[in-house]
């Protein structure tokens, strides 16, 4: 398999996921602002939306969107335990968590990385997002991981997204809850594997 990521975006938590599995893999590295991967092959000839990440299998087929590709390793590789029982109820609770990530807590960022988002409209972007991030602070109150006890893909997906708050001035001081969850999850050999090979350290 290969992994086509950009450095510190969220495809870290796909590759994250990939070393929690033990699944053998190539990381690709594209520049997202150029599209242009390591090789200068154009990206969008691999995903024609030119975004990361790509998970392209010994197939040749390639699966795009971080929360499928998220699952996808965690169907396949069972014995790492990254995702409850399909038809579960407990995986339906994986969804939902996934769901909201993606659409609350990624997106809720995504605006403040762009140089053209005015300042006020940033300064709202955050208020909002403060929010949201209260909210996973309060379910995450008594737990280790979102689903409980058990690490699974969802809590590579917000680790990712908590990580980008200081490239963004989001303060994460007021969420204890969050900022313990972000440094159980850093401590895990698969999240330090995949930060020191994206050349981001401890910290993306």
């Amino acid at each position: 398999m290969k992994l086509y990521y950009g450095r510190g975006t969220c495809s870290l938590s796909s590759h994250i996921a990939l070393r929690e599995a033990g699944a053998t893999f190539d990381l690709v590295k594209v520049d997202t602002k150029t599209k242009q991967t390591e090789a200068g092959v154009d990206f969008r000839t691999i995903n024609p939306n030119g975004y990361v990440p790509v998970l392209e299998l010994d197939s040749g087929e390639r699966l795009s969107e971080n929360a499928a590709i998220l699952q996808y390793v965690a169907d396949q590789y069972p014995a790492a335990n990254l995702a409850p029982a399909a038809g579960t109820m407990a995986r339906y609770r994986l969804l939902e968590w996934l769901t909201f990530i993606s659409s609350e807590v990624h997106k809720g960022y995504s605006p403040l990385f762009n140089p053209a988002t005015p300042e006020e409209y940033k300064t709202i972007t955050r208020e909002k997002l403060a929010g949201r991030l209260g909210y996973v602070d309060q379910k995450l109150a008594g737990r280790s991981y979102l689903l409980g006890d058990a690490y699974s893909i969802a809590d590579a997906y917000l680790f990712v997204c908590l990580n980008w708050s200081p490239m963004v001035k989001v303060d994460l001081s007021a969420f204890a809850n969050l900022q313990a969850f972000q440094a159980r999850v850093a401590s895990r050999p698969a999240s330090q594997a995949a930060l020191q090979a994206e050349g981001l350290g401890k910290k993306a």
